[in-house]
Order: C-alpha cells, then structure tokens, then sequence
C-alpha cells in the first residue's frame, strides 16, 4: 500500500504510550504468569529461559536472510514469493506469524511501520528500537514519510514511489534493501555486514 492508500487493520489491543502504568493486558500478563507458576505448569526458569532466547534475537539474523537473496536469485525469489517459507530453510522459525518481504529497486522505496503499536519482526531484527515504538513514528511515517526518512539521513528524488507497509498482529513485513553497487563476487557475511536493522525496516539504505 502506499501513504496515500494507507490502511490499517489491527486484530490485537493497542499498545499504551504511557509505560510507567500497567495497561490492562500488562496486568493480565503477569497474572496469567504467576498463577501458571504457582500451578506448576510453568517455571520461573522457563519464562526466564524464553525471555533470554527472545533478547538473543539480532538484526543479524535478517541480514543473513538478506545477503542470502543478494547471492541467490532462486532464494530471492522464493523470499518475495513466501517469507515465512523461504526464512525457515535458514533455520528461522516465525511460528504463526506471516513475513511477507517486499524489495527495494530502482524508482521504488519500501518503509514498514506499526501504526497503533510496535508489531516488528523480531525472529530476525530482535527487540525492536524505542523510536520505532514511539507516537511520533507511528504517526508520520504514514503522514509525512519522506520527511522521517530524511530525518534519517535517507531523501528520495521526486521520482522515487514510496510505499509504507504497516504491520499487524499475525503479519509482519521486512524490507529487501537494494544491494550496493561494487559488490560482485562478495561471500555472503561480507556482504551480510552491510545490512543494518534500519535498513530492514526501511529508514536507511546500506553502501558499501
């Protein structure tokens, strides 16, 4: 969709701005996990186990995704036809969530944003930055795009189409940077060094 179509269909409970309360389903969080303890369903240590697996998480694993499509058109392909399939053959599992890759060429420009909370694919970027959480990203990356991406240090020529993916409960999207002249012949980690988190989401472009 681009900014001007820009649309947004949330299935989830919106994400509080104000972090110094509880919200509701905060509250519900750390009930339902204190009573699954005290039950013995679950363990202390097996919430601490899956919260240290989740924090492990980096852009790195989206990078490897990304040099991996650089190297092998068949793999691209398969990337922009099926994320969530062609991640896996990585070892990347996003469980029931949807990827969905969109690429970035010549005379077009993708940006992803989560408008009403911080859906963000996190089994390949990791936790996702406070500014992308932040109202005002959330906000003007539908109304103002092109003035956050300068803000960024990346401005678009007036011919360059633009098109903001906002992301959503079950679907998360991550962009295909274009791959910088000069690099032919690179291995995939040289090439996989190049590739930043906001470059997969959209905010800045890698060089080499």
């Amino acid at each position: 969709m681009t900014a001007d179509s820009h649309r947004h269909a949330h299935d989830h409970p919106t994400r509080a701005d104000d972090d110094d309360r509880l919200t509701h389903w905060q509250a519900m969080e750390i009930a339902l996990r204190e009573l699954l303890i005290a039950k013995g369903i679950i363990t202390a240590d097996d919430v601490r186990g899956a919260v240290e697996a989740m924090d492990a998480r980096s852009p790195a694993q989206g990078a490897r995704v990304v040099a991996r499509a650089w190297s092998d058109p068949a793999y691209k392909a398969r990337l922009l036809a099926d994320g969530t399939a062609a991640v896996s053959e990585l070892g990347i599992d996003m469980a029931t969530t949807r990827l969905l890759v969109v690429e970035n060429r010549p005379g077009l420009h993708n940006l992803v944003v989560c408008t009403l909370c911080s859906c963000y694919p996190r089994m390949l970027l990791g936790l996702p930055p406070d500014w992308y959480k932040s109202r005002a990203y959330r906000s003007r990356a539908v109304r103002e795009p092109r003035a956050v991406l300068r803000e960024f240090g990346t401005t678009l020529a007036d011919g360059v189409e633009l098109r903001v993916h906002d992301s959503t409960a079950d679907m998360r999207y991550l962009v295909l940077p274009e791959r910088p002249a000069g690099t032919e012949g690179w291995s995939e980690d040289r090439l996989a060094a190049l590739v930043s988190r906001d470059s997969m989401i959209g905010v800045t472009r890698p060089s080499a």
